[in-house]
């Protein structure tokens, strides 16, 4: 088992950060383009080395990222429509997900397998998840779809807040 956290930075142009193992030491690097069409996240492991590229599919109702791995892998995350819930699709993977997309607090499924467990902390300034990755060959799959998510949920927030401050001035 390998456990990982994930810890965005407050102050943070287009997405940088750093992601860490249960002792600590960076194991994975974030990329965010900053004012590129279509958005774009590059994850690196501690050498450098390119582990997946995200990049959100532009020009949909709903958000959509492909995921491209280094090892030739690629699959789709995709928002479905849903009213009160947030609900995603993995394509191509052959996972499934079980739990709260919304509140970070799920698990990843082959068959009845688990093989990841993701929640978030909260109460705190910035994004913050601690992902157990229970067969490590899942490790790169999992920290995309972590980083996807979690930047759907960013921009919903942000287009909330600028909504709810423009409807305040009325």
């Amino acid at each position: 088992m390998k456990e990982y956290r994930i810890k965005q930075r407050f102050w943070s142009i287009g997405g940088k950060f750093e992601i860490t193992d249960q002792y600590g030491a960076v194991n994975y690097y974030v990329n965010g383009s900053f004012m590129k069409i279509p958005k774009q996240f590059i994850i690196t492991d501690s050498f450098g080395n390119r582990v997946s590229t995200i990049t959100k599919v532009i020009f949909q109702f709903l958000p959509k990222f492909d995921v491209s791995l280094a090892n030739g892998q690629n699959f789709r995350i995709k928002k479905d429509f849903t009213f009160f819930k947030s609900s995603y699709q993995i394509d191509g993977l052959g996972l499934s997900v079980k739990g709260d997309w919304w509140n970070m607090n799920f698990s990843l499924l082959e068959g009845n397998k688990k093989v990841a467990s993701i929640s978030q902390k909260w109460f705190k300034l910035t994004s913050t998840y601690d992902i157990q990755v229970y067969d490590e060959k899942y490790s790169d799959v999992v920290i995309s779809l972590v980083i996807a998510i979690d930047y759907v949920k960013e921009q919903e927030a942000s287009s909330r807040s600028a909504s709810s401050s423009s409807n305040s001035g009325n």
